[in-house]
C-alpha cells in the first residue's frame, strides 16, 4: 500500500482527510495481525486517551452494531414510522431527528431513499403519510408469521439480515471517530472466497477430482453398442461415466441418452415442484482432431467411437469444435501440425453431446436435495460395467481433448489479461477521476456533450477499451468455455433465428410501449362504481384458491389427527394475539421443548387438556424424538401423530398468512399506492422514450448478434493449435465494431433525460461522500463516551476494557480461521482467478474499508442457504432430520471458529451511545 492510500494509523487516506477533533502524531503503515497483548500496549501510546484506536473501532462497531438490529427488529413494530421522524406523521406531535428512535434507519431514508430521483417528486402528506405510512402500518398490524411460527427461515428474515449487514458496513465505514486514530485488524492479503460453481475458474471443468456433494462423476467416453429391436440389430451410443462416491471405489457405468431423459422424469417425480436444469438436446455430431495420440491400426479399424481418417476439408470437425465446442468444420491444420509432419485425424463420436451432459449432471449435483435423491443414486450406482482397451484409449483421447481444453482457455484469459494490464496506467488515472469528488457526473456529462466516442477525453477512450477487452472475455466464456457453451450457443441462436427484429422496431417507432403499458394498468386498476378493480379480483381469486387448498388439507389432517380439541388450541394458537403467542414461545424457548408440546399443554389458547389427551401428545413427543434421532421404524407410527400436529400448525399459518395478504389487496389503499408507484418511476422514463429514438437501437442489436454469432462459429472452425492472439483480437474487434452504436444509445437516451442521468449520479454520490467523508453533523468520540460512562460509574472501567479485548481478540482468531479454511478450500477446488482487470477497482476507492466488507462476507458464508424450502417439501420427520443434518453439516464447516464473547458491560453503553449517535446523524 502506497503511503497516499494510508492515512493515520492505517486508515485509508480519505478517512485520514478528515478534519480531527485534535493533533495527533501521524503513522503511516498497515495495521496487521499483532498478538493480543500488543492490542493492550497500543492503548498506552495514546497520551490523553483511554482507548487506542483499534479498542475504539471495536467497540463502535459493536454497539453500531447492536443499534442496526434493534432498529431493523423495530421495524416491525405498527408504530415505528410514527417515531421515525418527517416525512411520517407522529401521534406524538413533530418529531426532531434528535428525538428519533431510529436514527439509522431515520438517516439513510432522509439522504438516500426520500431523494432517489424518482421518490423525490412523491408528495409529504399525500404519498408518504396517507398511502405508504397507511399500507406499511396495515401490513405490521396483520402479523404475517415469522421464521420462528414457519420452523424455517423466511425469505423477509433473509432479507432483513442482508439490510441489517449492509446497513452496518455503511455505518461502520462512514461514520468515523474524533480521535482519527480508529485501526482495524487486516491481513495484506485477504484471498477471494468461493464465488459458486461457475466462477471457480478454468479448473470447473476439469475431467477429474472434481467432488460436488460426495460425488465425483465425469462423462468419460463414448461408445457403440448394438440392441436387437425386431428383426435388426442397432447401433446407439452409450456413454460412459466415471463415478467415484465419496469415500468408495471408482466405477464405470454406460448410459445413453435416453437414460439421461428418464432420470430427469424420475426427479420430477421425486421433487414435484422442483426446478430442474434443462436436459441438453440430442447433438449426434462428432469432432475430429488431428492433436491426439492415435491408438493402434486394428482398433482404430474396428466399430467404435474413435475412428481415424484423412485430414478433412470443410466437412472435417476440429479440436476447437470441442474445445470449445465448435459447430462447423476446419478447413485445414495449422502451421503446428504441419510442421510435426502429415498426422492422421482422429473422430471423437458425439463428442459435444458428452461435454453438454457432463455439465447437466454436474449441475444436478450442485443441488445437495438433488444428489441425495435415489433416482439419481440408481443412475450413478446401477450396472457397473468392464471397459476394453479400444474403450479405455477413447478416454484417453477425451481426457486429452479434456486438458488442451482447459490449456487454451489458460491461453486466452492470459492473453487478455496482459492487454489489460497495459492499459493500467490509463485505468490508474481513470480510477482517480471516478473516486474523487462528482466523479460519476463529470463522466457523465462527458457522454452527454461528446456526439462520439472518439471524441471523449483519453483516460475515458482508455476505459472503453478495457471495457471492450471485459466483454470479449465475458463473451467467450459463455459460449465457448464452459461444458454448457455449445447448448447455451444453440439457445443463443434459435432464439435470435425466432425474434422478428424488424417488426418489433415498426412497432415500438409507432407505438410508446410504455404508454401501452399505463393504458393497460388503468384498465386493470380502474374502480367503476367503487367495486374492486380487475387487478384486485385476480389477486383475490388466486389467493383464495391457496386458502382453500390449504383447508382440504388441514381437513384431510384433523380426520387423522381425530381430536377437535387438540387441533383447535392449534388453530387458537394462530389467530392469538401476538402477546399471547410470545409468551408460549418464551416458554417452550426456556423449557428446551418443542413448540407444539407448549401450545397443547398451555391454559392460554383452547381448552385445557385431559389427562388422556396430555398421555397421547407426551407418548407422540417421546416418539417423534426417538424417530428422528434414532432413525427408528418402529416409533415412526406413534411419531406419525406429532409430524401431524407440526404439519397442522404449518398449515394453519400459512393459510392465516393468505388470509392477512388477501385482506391487505382488498384495502383501498394498496390499489392507490401501487397506482402512484407506477406514476412515479413510469413517467420519466416515458418522457424518455418519446424523446430519444430507441427504436433505432433494435436494429443495432440484431446486426450486433448476427456478427457475434459469425465471430463464435469461425472461432468453432479453428483447429486448438490457432494463435491465441488471433481468438483475442477476433472478439475484441467484435466488441470494436458495435461499440459506436452502443454510445450512440447511451448518448442519445442522455441528451434527451430531462436531468435525470445527472439526478442518479447525484444520488449515487451523496452515498459515496457518507462512505467517505462521513456525515456532516460530526464524528462518534468514543473516547468521550467511555471516559464519561466510567466518571458517572454507569460501567465498571476493567471490566469494559476487558470485553472490549475479548472482542477484538475474537475478530483476530475469526478472521485467521476464516483465512485459513479459505486457503484449504481454494487448494481443494483448484480455483484460478481469470478474469482479465478485476484489480481495477478497490472497495476503499468507494469509502468502504476492505477489513470490514471481509467481515460482512464472513457473514453471508455463515448464513447463505435456500435448503429451507427443499426441506419444506418433505414429510416433517424427514424434515426435521434434514435440518438437524443441516445443522450438523454447519457444525463440522465451522469446526473451531472462535466462538463471540458474551458483553454484558459495554451494553450499559448503549443509551448513551444512541444520544451521540442522534446528534451526529441530526442533519
Amino acid at each position: 500500500m502506497s503511503p497516499a492510500e494510508v492515512g493515520t494509523a492505517g486508515i485509508p487516506a480519505e478517512s485520514a482527510n478528515r478534519p480531527a477533533a485534535m493533533s495527533l502524531p501521524l503513522r503511516t503503515k498497515d495495521v496487521n495481525i499483532q498478538p493480543d497483548n500488543d492490542v493492550k500496549a497500543t492503548g498506552s501510546s495514546l497520551t490523553g486517551h483511554i482507548l487506542s484506536g483499534r479498542q475504539e473501532h471495536y467497540l463502535k462497531r459493536e454497539l453500531i452494531r447492536q443499534q442496526v438490529h434493534h432498529e431493523i427488529q423495530e421495524l416491525s413494530s405498527p408504530t415505528a414510522l410514527q417515531r421515525f421522524g418527517a416525512p411520517f406523521r407522529s401521534d406524538y406531535g413533530e418529531v426532531a431527528p434528535v428525538d428519533s428512535d431510529l436514527p439509522i434507519l431515520r438517516y439513510i431514508f432522509v439522504h438516500h431513499v426520500r431523494n432517489f430521483p424518482f421518490l423525490d417528486r412523491a408528495r409529504e402528506k399525500e404519498f408518504w403519510q396517507d398511502k405508504l405510512q397507511v399500507f406499511l402500518e396495515s401490513f405490521a398490524n396483520k402479523h404475517i408469521s415469522s421464521s420462528e411460527d414457519r420452523l424455517e427461515e423466511t425469505k423477509r428474515r433473509k432479507l432483513a439480515l442482508k439490510c441489517e449487514k449492509v446497513m452496518e458496513l455503511m455505518m461502520v465505514s462512514g461514520i468515523p471517530t474524533a480521535s482519527g486514530y480508529e485501526e482495524r485488524i487486516r491481513f495484506s492479503e485477504m484471498e477471494v472466497v468461493d464465488r459458486g460453481a461457475n466462477d471457480q475458474g478454468i479448473l470447473v471443468n476439469s475431467p477429474e477430482s472434481h467432488e460436488i456433494n460426495g460425488w465425483d462423476v465425469n462423462i468419460a467416453g463414448v461408445r457403440t453398442t448394438s440392441v436387437k429391436r425386431t428383426v435388426r440389430y442397432h447401433s446407439h451410443a452409450e456413454f460412459i461415466l466415471h463415478v467415484r462416491r465419496k469415500g468408495g471405489p471408482a466405477v464405470y457405468i454406460g448410459r445413453r441418452y435416453g437414460d439421461f431423459a428418464r432420470l430427469q422424469k424420475k426427479l420430477r417425480t421425486e421433487l414435484p415442484g422442483k426446478v430442474l436444469p434443462t436436459l441438453p438436446r440430442k447433438n449426434k455430431k462428432s469432432t475430429n482432431s488431428a492433436f491426439l495420440t492415435v491408438g493402434n491400426d486394428d482398433d482404430a479399424s474396428s466399430q467404435s467411437s474413435v475412428s481415424t481418417q484423412d485430414p478433412p476439408g470443410d466437412d472435417g470437425r476440429s479440436l476447437r469444435s470441442l474445445v470449445p465446442h465448435r459447430r462447423e468444420h476446419s478447413g485445414g491444420r495449422s502451421s503446428r501440425v504441419s510442421s510435426e509432419g502429415p498426422r492422421e485425424v482422429v473422430t471423437l463420436y458425439r463428442e459435444e453431446q458428452r461435454v453438454s451432459l457432463r455439465a447437466y449432471i454436474r449441475t444436478l449435483l450442485h443441488n445437495p436435495q438433488i444428489a441425495d435423491t435415489n433416482a439419481m443414486r440408481e443412475f450413478l450406482h446401477g450396472n457397473p460395467i468392464k471397459l476394453n482397451q479400444e474403450e479405455l484409449e477413447d478416454i484417453q483421447r477425451r481426457k486429452e481433448m479434456d486438458l488442451k481444453r482447459i490449456e487454451e482457455q489458460r491461453k486466452f484469459y492470459e492473453i487478455a489479461r496482459q492487454r489489460a494490464k497495459e492499459l493500467d496506467v490509463y485505468m490508474e488515472r481513470f480510477r482517480r477521476d471516478i473516486v474523487e469528488a462528482n466523479g460519476l457526473t463529470k463522466l457523465f456529462r462527458e457522454i452527454r456533450v461528446k456526439e462520439k466516442l472518439d471524441d471523449l477525453s483519453v483516460q475515458y477512450k482508455k476505459f472503453a477499451e478495457w471495457l471492450r477487452i471485459e466483454v470479449a472475455a465475458t463473451i467467450y466464456h459463455l459460449f465457448l468455455a464452459e461444458d454448457n457453451s455449445p447448448e447455451l450457443f444453440a439457445q443463443a441462436k434459435r432464439v435470435h433465428s425466432l425474434i422478428p427484429y424488424t417488426l418489433i422496431k415498426n412497432v415500438i417507432r409507432i407505438a410508446n410501449p410504455a404508454m401501452v403499458m399505463s393504458g393497460v394498468l388503468d384498465l386493470f386498476m380502474a374502480q367503476p362504481f367503487g367495486t374492486r378493480s380487475l387487478l384486485q379480483r385476480i389477486f383475490s381469486m388466486t389467493l383464495n384458491d391457496g386458502i382453500r387448498s390449504f383447508q382440504r388439507s388441514i381437513d384431510s389432517l384433523v380426520t387423522r389427527i381425530a381430536d377437535p380439541v387438540l387441533c383447535n388450541k392449534l388453530k387458537q394458537f394462530t389467530e392469538a394475539e401476538e402477546s399471547i403467542k410470545n409468551i408460549i414461545r418464551d416458554e417452550a424457548s426456556q423449557e428446551g421443548i418443542d413448540l407444539i408440546v407448549a401450545i397443547l399443554r398451555s391454559e392460554h389458547v383452547g381448552s385445557p387438556l385431559t389427562p388422556p389427551q396430555i398421555e397421547r401428545v407426551f407418548n407422540a413427543y417421546v416418539a417423534w424424538i426417538n424417530a428422528v434421532e434414532n432413525v427408528d421404524e418402529e416409533m415412526k407410527t406413534g411419531a406419525q401423530l406429532f409430524a401431524n400436529f407440526k404439519q397442522l400448525l404449518k398449515l394453519y399459518t400459512r393459510q392465516r398468512d393468505k388470509a392477512m395478504m388477501l385482506s391487505i389487496v382488498e384495502e383501498s389503499v394498496t390499489l392507490q399506492l401501487f397506482k402512484d408507484l407506477f406514476m412515479i418511476f413510469y413517467e420519466p422514463l416515458i418522457r424518455v422514450y418519446k424523446s430519444a429514438n430507441v427504436y433505432n437501437s433494435v436494429t443495432d442489436f440484431a446486426v450486433f448478434a448476427d456478427d457475434m454469432i459469425q465471430v463464435v462459429e469461425k472461432a468453432q472452425r479453428q483447429d486448438v493449435s490457432a494463435d491465441p492472439n488471433q481468438t483475442v483480437q477476433a472478439f475484441i474487434d467484435l466488441c470494436q465494431r458495435h461499440e459506436h452504436n452502443f454510445y450512440k444509445f447511451v448518448h442519445e437516451v442522455h441528451i434527451h433525460d430531462n436531468g435525470l442521468f445527472e439526478q442518479l449520479m447525484g444520488w449515487l454520490e451523496g452515498i459515496l461522500q457518507f462512505l467517505r467523508h462521513g456525515p456532516r453533523g460530526g464524528k462518534l468520540d468514543m473516547n468521550a463516551l467511555f471516559q464519561g460512562a466510567v466518571d458517572t460509574a454507569q460501567i465498571e472501567r476493567e471490566k469494559a476494557m476487558a470485553e472490549i479485548d475479548a472482542l477484538i481478540g475474537w475478530h483476530e482468531a475469526r478472521k485467521k480461521w476464516h483465512q485459513a479454511k479459505t486457503r484449504q478450500k481454494m487448494a481443494a477446488d483448484g480455483t484460478v482467478e481469470m478474469s482479465p482487470g478485476v484489480n481495477t477497482f478497490r472497495s476503499s476507492d468507494f469509502g468502504v474499508n476492505e477489513a470490514d466488507l471481509e467481515d460482512l462476507n464472513m457473514d453471508d458464508e455463515e448464513g447463505s442457504s435456500d435448503e429451507n424450502e427443499e426441506i419444506d417439501e418433505l414429510d416433517p420427520i424427514a424434515a426435521e432430520r434434514r435440518r438437524r443434518a443441516k445443522k450438523q453439516d454447519m457444525l463440522r464447516r465451522t469446526a473451531g471458529e472462535p466462538v463471540k464473547p458474551e458483553v454484558s458491560e459495554l451494553l450499559k453503553l448503549r443509551p448513551g451511545f444512541l444520544s451521540l449517535l442522534r446528534m451526529v446523524l441530526a442533519d
